[in-house]
């Protein structure tokens, strides 16, 4: 007999005949019992995902938990069965606890299965030619858009999870008196708050510390921390493709904190480790455009468990959903990002700009990618041993389309002395609009050598390039070094004027050392032969900068005569 909920939160039972013993079929001594499940409920709905876990009982005893598929397109409902034994290994007990703690749910139904000498017989040379794979798990995004959740799956091909849009609902206030036991519904939270993100599955095995369950891994990540919840099925849809149960999360109960290859492990009680994050959008609502309060502000305040192979995206997809929900979303919407993040131990981390759209991408999903580009280099760090405590990212809504591109520029002056005071003119082309020409005031340094100089003109990514180089994300930088780089980007609405000096510029530990002397280039030179210094033959010192209020792109080099 085995045990699910099929809707509600009470575990039913339905019968299993047992086909036989599957010797290593997950690998060197792991061996999968296999099994036809049967009733009225399972020969109708077949094997279905959120069913993993449930337990199976031979005269009352625990024998596995029901865990794989065999095939795709099966018409009988046959399963494979992780021996509880494995599942043990996880919880380190041993198999004598079983029959004291976990009898069935339900006393009064502990018949064996049907089969006497279950594993004789089975036909194993029909089944090597089946796929036999984990029953699915679904990641169930609650609160998110179709366009999210394709952005998660581009990012996060790696985990083997399959991401369902929206299937469920969460209500994580809400008491649910009805205790775990063997064949409940429980959930393990990647996110939570205003946004979801909730895989179910069916326990096993439970003590009063502790429980296993699914009987193969979520993400087999190892030790793990995300929040254990109880959950109630809504109801469960029967497909040949794919039957899943549609579920609500409901109270925590404590943490997962192992994620193996035969089971997944739960402790009550204890607290999972979440980063918090809140995404604050402001902007002018144009539907209320004749209403003097037509600023208006929106926030999410999310949790986000703190693994590596998850907070990235999950932080990046939240961005995007946070901004694809807004009534001031449009095609031509630009966004100004402010993010911080706060580390232990470390400065505050600042890192944003101005977003417009591109013939590429729309802006919000641009502005995505930025934060969670800057913010992995700093959360994948190889170097990090504090926490993160905080993400805050502030977004400005601007119903316009504001990129530009630096069309041309010149100089007013192309026999210079030093110390002189000279004037770019620039000429901006907005996305449309009026061509912009601009003036900028560059008093040239008081020592120059005679000869050729060289002024750049740009914005801010082309000097972060000449900066940074290619340490720029670099595997070797520390954190503290990671956050100086995040902190020292430019801005990327703003015409730079930087003077391209022939000495040696150095990028050490993140920082930029410009016009270094040559004796002391060959006192670093160790350092570069080891990967912690980047030297390169001309140096970029900053001379000045104008704000342009749109994103700019482009680029202009001036050559200069010193007499």
């Amino acid at each position: 007999m085995a045990y699910t909920v099929f809707e509600g939160t009470q575990p039913e039972p339905m019968g299993v005949l047992i086909l036989g013993l599957l010797h290593n079929a997950l690998g060197p001594g792991q061996d999968m019992i296999l099994a036809r499940l049967e009733g009225t409920k399972p020969e109708y709905t077949g094997v279905v995902a959120g069913m993993s876990g449930s337990p199976v009982y031979v005269d009352g005893k625990l024998l596995g938990a029901i865990s794989y598929r065999i095939g795709a397109f099966s018409k009988e409902p046959i399963a494979g069965i992780t021996p509880i034994g494995q599942m043990l290994e996880v919880a380190r007990h041993s198999t004598d606890l079983i029959a004291a703690n976990n009898p069935p749910p339900l006393s009064t139904l502990t018949a064996s299965t049907k089969d006497a000498s279950p594993f004789s017989g089975a036909n194993q040379d029909a089944v090597e030619t089946t796929a036999i794979r984990p029953m699915d798990t679904p990641l169930v995004f609650n609160g998110f858009s179709p366009q999210a959740l394709e952005l998660w799956k581009q990012h996060s091909s790696s985990l083997g999870l399959t991401a369902v849009e929206g299937i469920g609902g969460s209500s994580s206030n809400e008491k649910q008196p009805e205790p775990i036991i063997p064949g409940s519904a429980v959930s393990a939270l990647l996110m939570r708050g205003d946004l979801e993100i909730a895989a179910t599955c069916t326990v096993t095995y439970v003590d009063p510390k502790q429980l296993l369950a699914c009987g193969h891994p979520i993400t087999q990540f190892g030790p793990v921390s995300m929040p254990m919840t109880k959950a109630q099925v809504v109801a469960t849809l029967p497909s040949p493709l794919n039957a899943f149960k549609i579920v609500n999360t409901t109270e925590t109960v404590g943490s997962f904190t192992e994620d193996r290859e035969s089971a997944i492990r739960g402790q009550f009680g204890q607290q999972a480790k979440m980063i918090p994050v809140t995404v604050k959008i402001t902007g002018e609502d144009e539907s209320h455009a004749l209403d003097q309060h037509s600023l208006n502000e929106h926030s999410l305040h999310l949790e986000v468990v703190d693994q590596p192979q998850i907070t990235p995206t999950a932080v990046m997809v939240a961005v995007f959903q946070a901004l694809m929900q807004r009534n001031n979303f449009t095609a031509e919407t630009s966004y100004r990002v402010r993010s911080t993040v706060d580390v232990s131990g470390f400065p505050a981390v600042h890192f944003g700009g101005l977003v417009a759209p591109s013939e590429i991408a729309p802006a919000n999903l641009m502005a995505a990618l930025m934060v969670g580009e800057r913010f992995s280099r700093l959360y994948d760090n190889a170097a990090r041993q504090t926490p993160i405590n905080k993400v805050e990212i502030e977004v400005e809504a601007i119903p316009k389309h504001l990129a530009a591109d630096l069309e041309s520029a010149q100089s007013t002056a192309a026999i210079v002395h030093a110390g002189q005071t000279i004037t770019i003119e620039a000429t901006i082309r907005p996305w449309r609009g009026e061509v912009r020409n601009v003036r900028i005031p560059v008093t040239l340094p008081a020592v120059l050598g005679e000869g050729q100089i060289r002024l750049l003109v740009s914005d801010g990514t082309t000097l972060d390039k000449l900066t940074q180089t290619s340490r720029t994300g670099s595997p070797n930088l520390d954190v503290a070094a990671t956050i100086e780089q995040l902190n020292s980007l430019h801005e990327n609405d703003r015409l730079y004027i930087t003077l391209l000096e022939p000495s040696p510029q150095a990028v050490l530990d993140g920082r930029t050392l410009a016009t270094v002397p040559m004796s002391m280039a060959n006192v670093l030179e160790p350092l570069r032969q080891n990967q912690k210094l980047t030297l390169s033959g001309e140096s970029a010192v900053p001379m000045a900068s104008i704000p342009i209020d749109s994103m700019l792109s482009g680029q202009q080099v001036l050559t200069l005569r010193v007499e």
